[in-house]
Parts: structure tokens; C-alpha cells; sequence
């Protein structure tokens, strides 16, 4: 897992470095993208561009093994990775990418040219190639695009490998309270909360619709994306939360409470309440295999940074979360 973990941040990286390139003009030996994946056997098999700004938000690298590799890394290596980087900060493409982050935060992604580019791409590279060979792989706002992606094949029936790095959770910050009880107390509420409107607004849902559909969420559960995350980083420790508080809904006994409660969140399930249409926020996964740094960050800059990955000797620790119905 470490190896592979390095392996597609830098991939991710290597994304960063390719916009880079384009908006400096260095072609040729003078690029600087190709090092962070011709040293692990890729290449780059075609650039993703947005079609309002022009700009690099992801590439497609194909697993190309020289003959003398491994067998183990040439079995254990996806034939395709497909990673989408985040959000840039100086460039052309700062706009445009704030913009995204914007309909991150709105719950509005898949209603963007850039995640219907994506889509399309990660489509025809399941199609040509089958999904037992494909990973996915994206940093900040490129691990939403990449875990939004992920959720439409799985709700298709199509599980594929992803790395998600920093991905965006964007709730109220209960992470940050220092208190555990206050932590705890807070989330326990909301669970019952959202389990009661959850139940109320099924029946309700049931009863103007008599025909069987399985319940998407259950559906979604089979697929376990790897979730890297920094608890110093506001933008994804809610996850940390999320998974832990499943856990202690199990050992109080409340575990079928959770379950429903884990399934929306309080202020989609009051716009249902309202007659109103509201998409699912894209945090709210059934399950994950939470990779958490436990190397402490000095400021926010590096608890979000991708270059905290390609480490191999992180200190962390995994845990996989699977779904319960």
C-alpha cells in the first residue's frame, strides 16, 4: 500500500507540474512534468483540459513496465491511472478552479463541464480497458472530482480503485472542538436527528412510490476508496469524525440509528422536508479505508499539501470502515 500510495500522489504531482508547464511554455527537455512518472514506468497516454480556461486539471498515465521490472510491481500495477490535481493558486487557472471549489462546496460538481470531461474520460478508459485495471487518483479538489467519479461507476456496478488525497468534507468543523464529550454529545444529536427525518421522509417517499429500489447508499457500500487525510487540515479531518463516530454509535448500541443518520446530511434532509430537491453532499460515503497522518503539520500549507504522501516513511494509520445494513 505505501508503495502504491507514493506512487499515485506523485502521479497527482505530476498533473500540478503539467500545468505548470503550460502556462510557462516549457516543451520538450525543458518540461518538468515527465519526471514524476516516466521514473515509475508510466506515460502519459492523454492530458484532460477544461473547456473554459484551457487548463491542465488531469492526465491519463498508462502503466508501460521496462523488461527487466519486477513481476510483482508489474502485477500489482494498475494498466491506467487517471488523477486529477486541486486547486492552483497563482496562473491563469486560479479562477476557474476557485469556481469549482464553489460548486464542490454546493453540492453542484457533476453539474460542471470539467467533471462531464472527466466522466467521459473515465468512462472510455473503463470501456477500452475494463475496470479491474483502472485507479483513480486526485488531491483537494481533484479528490472530488475523482471520488464523485468513483461513486457514479459504483452506483453502475463498477468498483475501482481510487486515492483520494486531502478530499474535501465541507460540514460544521466538529473536528476542531477540543472537548470529546461536547464532540461526541454534538454528533450523537444529529444522528437521531437525521435518523428521524431520515425515516420520516422514506416513509413519505414510500408511500408516493410503490415500486422496489434499491437503496443507492447500500448499493455504494461494496466500493472502498482509500481516504488520506491530515487532522490539521481543515478541509478533510471531518472524515476522521465521520468514520469514528459509526464506530461509537455500534458500541452504544445505536448502531441502526447511525445507519440511517449516516446516509444525509441535516441540511439536505431539511430541503427534502421543504419539497425541495437536494443533492447528496459528496462526503457521505458508506465506506472507505481512512489512511490518517499522524505526523504532526507546523501550519495548514503542509497539512494539505500532496507532498506529505510520496513519503515512505509516513507515520500513519489505516483503518477500513465497511457499511452494515
Amino acid at each position: 500500500m505505501d508503495h502504491r500510495r507514493s506512487v499515485a500522489a506523485c502521479l497527482v504531482q505530476g498533473v500540478y507540474i503539467l500545468e505548470r508547464d503550460r502556462q510557462e511554455s516549457r516543451h520538450g527537455s525543458q518540461a518538468l512534468a515527465p519526471l514524476w512518472w516516466e521514473f515509475f514506468h508510466f506515460r502519459l497516454h492523454s492530458r484532460l483540459v477544461d473547456d473554459a480556461d484551457h487548463s491542465i486539471f488531469g492526465a491519463i498515465y498508462e502503466f508501460k513496465p521496462a523488461s527487466d521490472c519486477n513481476s510483482l510491481i508489474i502485477n500489482e500495477s494498475p494498466h491506467y491511472v487517471i488523477a486529477f490535481r486541486g486547486t492552483l493558486t497563482k496562473g491563469d487557472a486560479v479562477l476557474r478552479d476557485l469556481q469549482l471549489d464553489l460548486h464542490v462546496i454546493r453540492n453542484g460538481l457533476h453539474q460542471t463541464s470539467r467533471f462531464e470531461i472527466a466522466m467521459q474520460a473515465v468512462r472510455n478508459t473503463v470501456a477500452a480497458s475494463g475496470n479491474f485495471n483502472i485507479c483513480l487518483a486526485g488531491h483537494s479538489l481533484g479528490a472530488a472530482m475523482a471520488m464523485l467519479a468513483g461513486k457514479t461507476m459504483a452506483k453502475a456496478g463498477i468498483f475501482l480503485e481510487a486515492f483520494l488525497f486531502n478530499p474535501p468534507f465541507f460540514s460544521a468543523p466538529i473536528e476542531r472542538i477540543k472537548d470529546k464529550k461536547v464532540k461526541q454529545g454534538i454528533r450523537i444529536a444529529s444522528s437521531f436527528i437525521a435518523a428521524g427525518l431520515t425515516v420520516a421522509l422514506k416513509a413519505r417517499h414510500q408511500q408516493q412510490q410503490r415500486n422496489h429500489v434499491e437503496d443507492p447508499f447500500v448499493a455504494l457500500s461494496a466500493w472502498v476508496p482509500c481516504l488520506f487525510v491530515n487532522p490539521g487540515d481543515h478541509i478533510c479531518s471531518e472524515y476522521i469524525g465521520y468514520f469514528e463516530h459509526r464506530k461509537k454509535m455500534e458500541e452504544i448500541g445505536a448502531g441502526g440509528i447511525e445507519r440511517l443518520a449516516t446516509q444525509n446530511s441535516l441540511g439536505g434532509l431539511l430541503m427534502s422536508a421543504m419539497g425541495k430537491e437536494s443533492e447528496d453532499p459528496l462526503h457521505l460515503i458508506p465506506s472507505a479505508n481512512l489512511i490518517v497522518n499522524l505526523f504532526p503539520a507546523e501550519d495548514f500549507k503542509r497539512a494539505h499539501g500532496i507532498h506529505q504522501w510520496w513519503k515512505p516513511d509516513l507515520h500513519q494509520h489505516s483503518k477500513v470502515y465497511n457499511y452494515r445494513w
